[in-house]
Parts: C-alpha cells; structure tokens; sequence
C-alpha cells in the first residue's frame, strides 16, 4: 500500500480547469450513492451537499475519471427522516451496486445508517454529520468523516470566547442528536474556561415561533449566546431574534455560519459570530481557485456545506486512487492515510477514528458593499479544535 501525502497534487482537483477537453473513461462506472434530505426543514442543507458533488464528480469525469472509470452518482431524497435514510441507502447499495455512499444530511440519519455498514460491505464518507458520538462511542471502522464535527465547531467558538469579555452563556439547539451533542459541548468548554452556563433549551425540527424561545433567553442575564440551527429554523430564529431585538441585548453566536442564511436574512444577520465547517472567506490557493471554478459553473460563491461536502468527495478520490480499487478492505486502509493541502489548507486522516483534522475558522458577518460578507477573525489549528481519538470532550 502506497503512502497518500500528496501535498502539491491535489492543491487541488480544484484547481484543474472545468472545462477542460473531456478524456473518455474506459472502465465500469464507480458508482456512488447519495440519500440526502432534499425537501424538510434541512433541504436547503441536503441541496447544498448534493451541489458539491455534482461539481466534483463532473470534474472528475471531465478528466477521464477515477482510475479510468467514470463517476455516477445515485441521488435520492430521504426527507430528512431516519428510516427513509436507512431504507433509501439500503437501496442504493443492493439496487444499485454503491458501496460507497455519501449524503445522510442529518447526524440522526447517519447514526441510523453506520451500524449497517459492515453488513452491506459500504464505506460511508460524510460531508456534514456533526455528532460527535460518530468518531466516539458510535464509531465503525468504515465511517469516515473529512467534515469538521460538531465538537470541533464548539470548540472552535469556545477558544475564541476565552478571550472575549462574555461572562454569562445560554445555549439554543435543535432537538434532535447535533443540536443536542454540539450545545453539550459548549456548555462543559464554557465551564472550563471558568465562565457561567446559565441554561439551554432545544427546539423541535421545523420550529416556526421562536419567540418562547427568546423570551427565555432575554430572561435568563447572559450577555451571549451560542445556537446550533440549520435550514429553515435558523433562518426563522435570525429574523425573529431582530424583530424582538434580541441582538442588541447580547452577543449572537452560531457553531455554523451558513451564507445561505445570511443572505436570506439580510441585515439580521450582521455581527453574528460563528465558527464554519467552510467559507468562500478562507484564504488559501486552492480555495481561490476552487471559488472562481464555482462561480463560473453556478454562478454563485459557494457555501458551508457545498465547500465542506467538496472537500469529502476529494478525501475519496485520493483514496481510491491510493488503493488502486474501490474494493472496501484496501480503500478502507488507504483512506486511513489521506493528507493533503485543499481548499482549507492542510488536513489529514486520523486513522483511529477516521476523522479528518484541519484547521477552525471563526467569522464574523459584516455589512459589506454588497450586502453581508464573512470575515475570518480566528483560525485554530486542527489539533486544538479536534477531540482526543474517540472522544468528544476536552481536557485542556
């Protein structure tokens, strides 16, 4: 097995021109499927992993393909829903030939769906499962997540917020295994930076009124507050947090800043703090390249999940082309070994729980000449942000 640490090579498939002259792929199709929640409270969020991978795979097809063989996505839509997911990825790998897999949009689908794996004889590479309890007690060994987990992005904002001059702490969280995983997180850091956790609350998947919620959190004294929400609720508890003012009263914080959102709100969104999983704002030579390859084919900068999902199709590309094969046993073992300098600098693999660890980066929206813009204010090495192998706390 050949070692994987080709730092110049792919800084980046990003960086091979899109429209290059197509080289025809001679071999079976590698064949990839993909469960997404693409319509539910996280369609936007499915939306933006499935973007991600298209791109990719239609670079990658556009160069000859991967060993010679071409790429084919299989995308369904599980609705967000646990069971679906599982029924849906079960489908693709017996139907449809994919043990290799991508998608499950929530952490809950993707907890659902690893005790399977073995059995099915699939490796599934995730592009934005937060949980941490995937690289820790429900960890199998062919998961693999290139993606920043929840308790990275916590952690991420808690560093930062040992600096800064907030005392007291509320945490707000979507009440499903991330919401409730990443707020965990943030409440021991914030206690072991020796600041005040003063309460939490969790809001069911699809919450349209907030505002119990945010009478709760202007009751509580805390002078900040850290969310983890995603879709259509955090859209609605940004606007409804400027209608109550609520930004005026204390220091808004997210574990994800998602441009979607900030688009959506607007001015809402302006001084929000957050850690991000990706962002066109990251100042690396691949990136550059890789947004301006976006902007022409979409039309648009890309965002957290597309950037971040992106960068776990590269993770796969590199191993399969390690390997030699897309047969599980070899490609498990040189996946183990994954490192090089993409959009977000440079990651590697840890091989004793599969997660990929890079580098944490914190935001803050501004009002820009065109509207809200992220700024990077913090970068955090990866072996700061990433937890113990197996773990999902903190020690230091």
């Amino acid at each position: 097995m050949k070692m994987l640490t080709r730092r110049a090579a792919l800084t980046s498939a990003a960086a091979v021109p899109l429209f290059a002259r197509p080289v025809r792929a001679s071999g079976e199709p590698i064949h990839i499927g993909m469960p997404l929640a693409l319509t539910g409270p996280l369609g936007l969020v499915g939306g933006q992993m499935r973007r991600g991978a298209e791109l990719w795979a239609k670079q990658v097809n556009g160069k000859g393909g991967i060993l010679g063989r071409p790429v084919k996505l299989f995308i369904s839509d599980t609705g967000g829903d646990p069971a679906a997911c599982v029924r849906k990825a079960q489908e693709a790998v017996e139907r449809d030939g994919c043990h290799l897999l991508f998608g499950m949009t929530l952490s809950s689908e993707a907890l659902a769906v690893v005790p399977k794996l073995a059995e099915w004889k699939a490796i599934f590479i995730s592009g934005d499962n937060g949980d941490g309890r995937l690289t820790a007690e429900s960890f199998v060994p062919n998961f693999f997540r290139p993606n920043i987990s929840g308790p990275m992005g916590a952690r991420a904002v808690s560093l930062y917020l040992r600096e800064a001059p907030f005392k007291k702490f509320f945490g707000l969280g979507m009440d499903y295994a991330w919401g409730r995983n990443s707020v965990a997180v943030f409440e021991a850091e914030i206690k072991r930076a020796g600041k005040e956790f003063v309460g939490s609350v969790f809001s069911p998947t699809g919450t349209k009124d907030f505002s119990p919620y945010i009478t709760k959190i202007r009751q509580s004294g805390a002078d900040a507050m850290y969310f983890a929400l995603a879709g259509d609720d955090l859209n609605g508890f940004l606007a409804q947090a400027k209608q109550y003012r609520l930004n005026e009263r204390l220091q808004i914080m997210t574990e994800v800043v998602d441009m979607a959102t900030v688009h959506a709100v607007g001015d809402a969104a302006i001084g929000l703090i957050g850690s991000t999983r990706y962002s066109y704002a990251i100042d690396t030579p691949a990136n550059k390249t890789f947004v301006a390859t976006w902007k022409a084919e979409y039309g648009t900068l890309p965002d957290n999940n597309e950037g971040d999902q992106y960068q776990s199709c590269q993770v796969l590309q590199l191993g399969i082309e390690a390997a030699g094969t897309t047969d599980i046993d070899p490609l498990r073992a040189a996946l183990e070994k994954v490192s090089f300098d993409g959009i977000k600098g440079h990651v590697a693999m840890r091989a004793c729980d599969h997660q990929l660890i890079q580098s944490g980066f914190i935001l803050r929206i501004e009002k820009g000449p065109e509207g809200p813009e992220p700024k990077v204010i913090a970068t955090f090495p990866g072996e700061r942000t990433a937890p113990a192998c197996r773990q999902m706390e903190y020690t230091d």
